[in-house]
Parts: structure tokens; C-alpha cells; sequence
């Protein structure tokens, strides 16, 4: 089967509720995407009110309250909020991994894979029994001589120490308390049913997986996942296991698999000649990642991902990443094309005005930056 990038890219516009939008929840939008990321509260909220026809404010916030999304840290390591059955198959995949026993990650963090151990050993029955805010988890933890020289670690907003804990299952994020953040087990959420069969959870992850950001390679799937930390023969045995569940693709040269019931669809999916505008941490960029120089020209990659992992807002047009965005207080949208490219401003009306609606303004207005 061969198709075409052009034809990969609105298939994928499609897939992700970007163009056209869809009457979709926030809880629909986070089972397709596989979560979005939600390191800066903000950018997941936009995320999801820009897919949707009917966006309202705060919703990601009360799909975590009611318990329809958890907060983890998950993919590469990031804050996720995540559907409690995708959360149930990727969270075992990236403890499969056992990142935090190798050299350089105790090097960096300064745990042994034992002390790992105990730390799951003692933090897990205490979040069953309450939530607590990150001090009173630390408090309980370093009360403990044996972690006393890790508090430093442990206070640390980046949650390094903790991160396995969340990919074995363990801790996750609770209700905010005011400005602080807190921790509970997802055990006690409704919904959560870890897979335990790391195959089983790898045929689901790459399932759902590729019916966002198909065509794709099992290269670029763990390296969503993490970071390409699998063994490269593992991972391709995961897609192998699917058989006549996946069929391969040839995307203008690149061989890539996608799920078969989608293969037909992808082949009948015309171009999209469309503007969109994403904002910063956008899974659709995410997804694939910024190295794929299909999506986003190498020579580009800097203006995208930024410093200390900040993923810039983009301007798509017919499916690629053609320039950036930042929204201005004077209700000023600055838009930056690639390439001294003249901003496409027929397309990019209805988008300033989807953004002026999802970010809760009256009207946006466009600046070339």
C-alpha cells in the first residue's frame, strides 16, 4: 500500500479531532490522543478545547476531579492526563523499560535500583491509605533514615525519584489542594485496571497508538513512549505480534505500519489544503516527535523545541509544521512562518477565530511577529 505524506497528514488532522473538529468530550480527545500532556496545566486545556466544537473552560481540571482522567507522569517521563485504561497499558510498558536501573540514571539521580525498590515498598501503602501533598509525602518518606539523603531529590518539582513509582502503578496525582499538588494511588480511582501482561499492554498502547499517529514505525513509537529505552527487537516483536492487525505502509519511501481496519480510509483521504493553530506541547507534534523532518524540517527543529523542553505553539498548513505562534497581550496573535513564508491569511482566520473561542476571548487579531 503507498500513499502519500500529504495524505498521512490530513488522514492524521482527521484522526485527531484537529480538522474537521468534532462535538467531542475532553475524555474522548485524551482516549484518542493517548493523554495529553499536561506539564503546564494550561496547554493540555487548550489542546483539548481546540479539538472540540464546544469548548469550555477548565474541563480537563474536572475530568481529573471526577476521576474520568489521571494525572501521571508518564510518556518520556512527562505529566500526562491520561484515560485510566490508556494510563493501565502504557504505565507498565514504561516500567518495563527499568530505566531507573541503569548506570547513568543512578549516576544522574543518585538511587540505587534497591533503594527504588524500597521506596514502592513504602510509598505505595501510604498513598493507598491518603492523599497527601508532595511536603507530607516527603515528610513521611525522609522520617525514614534510610532516605534522608534523598530529600533534596524528592522535593524537586521534576519528581525524578518518583517517576517509577508512577510507571509501576504506584502514585499519581490527587486533587490539588489550593496551589499545591498531591498524591494518591490510582487503586483508589475509579477505572484503573492495570494491564499486567507487558505483551497484552503493548498491544493495546501500540494499538491506540497508531489510530492517532499512524503510519508509524516501532522506532517512532517507543521513542514517544520512552525515548527509545526498549530493546529495538523488543519493540519490533510487539508489532510483529499484531500480524493482520497492522498493515504496512509506504509513506513516499517510508515503510511505517498502520492499523489495518484504518487502510482503506487512509487511502481515500484527500490532501487537506487547511490552516491550523496548535498550541505549546501539542500531541499531534508529540506524537511523531519533533525529529520526523517530514512533519518539521530539521533546519526548523530549534524554533519548535526549545530550551529547557519547551515545545512552541504551530501553525500547520496542509498537515506540516510551516511556522510558530505566540499569543500577545494586546490580543495580538504573532505569527512566525518558516522561511520568510507570507502567512496564509485566508486559512488563517477561521483559526484565529477557533483560538479567540477556545482561549475565552472576544476576538484575536493576527500579527506577523
Amino acid at each position: 500500500m503507498r500513499v502519500s505524506w500529504d495524505q498521512a497528514f490530513a488522514w492524521r488532522l482527521r484522526r485527531q479531532f484537529v480538522e474537521p473538529r468534532a462535538p467531542v468530550s475532553v475524555v474522548d480527545i485524551a482516549a484518542r490522543l493517548c493523554g495529553v500532556q499536561a506539564q503546564v496545566a494550561s496547554s493540555a486545556e487548550l489542546a483539548a478545547a481546540l479539538r472540540t466544537t464546544t469548548p469550555e473552560s477548565g474541563a480537563v481540571a474536572r475530568a481529573l476531579a471526577d476521576g474520568e482522567l489521571i494525572k501521571t507522569w508518564a510518556m518520556r517521563g512527562t505529566l500526562h492526563a491520561m484515560t485510566p485504561d490508556i494510563a493501565g497499558a502504557c504505565l507498565p510498558l514504561l516500567a518495563a523499560a527499568r530505566t531507573w536501573e541503569k548506570p547513568s540514571w543512578q549516576r544522574t539521580f543518585g538511587a540505587t535500583p534497591d533503594q527504588v525498590a524500597a521506596l514502592a515498598d513504602l510509598v505505595g501503602p501510604l498513598l493507598e491509605a491518603e492523599v497527601l501533598t508532595r511536603e507530607e509525602l516527603v515528610d513521611r518518606i525522609v522520617a525514614d533514615p534510610a532516605f534522608a539523603g534523598h530529600e533534596a531529590e524528592l522535593r524537586s518539582g521534576w519528581g525524578a525519584l518518583l517517576k517509577p513509582l508512577a510507571w509501576q502503578g504506584l502514585l499519581c496525582h490527587g486533587p490539588a489542594r489550593g496551589a499545591k499538588v498531591t498524591f494518591t494511588s490510582p487503586a483508589t480511582l475509579p477505572g484503573w485496571r492495570p494491564v499486567t501482561d507487558v505483551d497484552a499492554a503493548a498491544r493495546t498502547a501500540i494499538t491506540a497508538y497508531l489510530g492517532a499517529y499512524g503510519p508509524a514505525t516501532p522506532e517512532a513509537f517507543d521513542a514517544w513512549l520512552s525515548r527509545g529505552a526498549h530493546r529495538k527487537t523488543r519493540v519490533r516483536g510487539w508489532f510483529a505480534e499484531l500480524g493482520e492487525a497492522l498493515t504496512e505502509v509506504d509513506v513516499d519511501g517510508r515503510r511505517a505500519y498502520l492499523l489495518s481496519e484504518h487502510a482503506d480510509e487512509l487511502a481515500a483521504t484527500e490532501p487537506a489544503d487547511t490552516v491550523q493553530l496548535l498550541g505549546a506541547f501539542d500531541q499531534y507534534v508529540l506524537g511523531p516527535g519533533t525529529g520526523d523532518q517530514e512533519l518539521l524540517p530539521a533546519q526548523h527543529r530549534s524554533a519548535v523545541s526549545r530550551t529547557a523542553g519547551w515545545i512552541a505553539p504551530i501553525v500547520l498548513v496542509a498537515g506540516r509544521i510551516a511556522g510558530t505562534w505566540e499569543l500577545a497581550d494586546d490580543d495580538k496573535v504573532a505569527v512566525a512562518m518558516f522561511d520568510g513564508a507570507a502567512v496564509p491569511r485566508a486559512g488563517l482566520a477561521g483559526a484565529v477565530t477557533h483560538l479567540a473561542e477556545a482561549t475565552g476571548r472576544a476576538r484575536l487579531s493576527v500579527r506577523p511577529a
